[in-house]
């Protein structure tokens, strides 16, 4: 099952995206520019392998909701999102503000 949930924050609004796969969730909320997801996210990869995409992310851990995801520190973030000042430790809602300000 996939849900589509859009997300109003300050006059805008991000998109959650929630899908439920056999003992698992996978969780993002996104933005124009940029991302947070759960744990399933590979940071090192888009910062490695991916780096010349600039790609803005985050990841957090432990999380099975989007509320969750919402409410949880990032655990690692993208050498883009860092840019922008989003680091570990952030609150995910915290991130998704700063991308929508953009």
């Amino acid at each position: 099952m996939i849900h589509v949930l859009p997300i109003p924050m300050e006059g805008k609004v991000a998109l959650g995206i929630s899908v439920q796969l056999p003992k698992t969730n996978l969780v993002v909320v996104t933005t124009d520019i940029g991302y947070i997801m759960c744990g399933a996210l590979d940071v090192g990869l888009l910062n490695e392998k991916l780096a010349s995409r600039g790609i803005i992310a985050g990841r957090a851990v432990g999380v099975k909701t989007l509320e969750e995801l919402l409410d949880a520190p990032l655990e690692s973030v993208t050498h883009k999102a860092a840019e922008m000042g989003i680091t570990v430790g952030t609150i995910g809602r915290d991130a998704i503000r700063r991308m929508l300000q953009g």
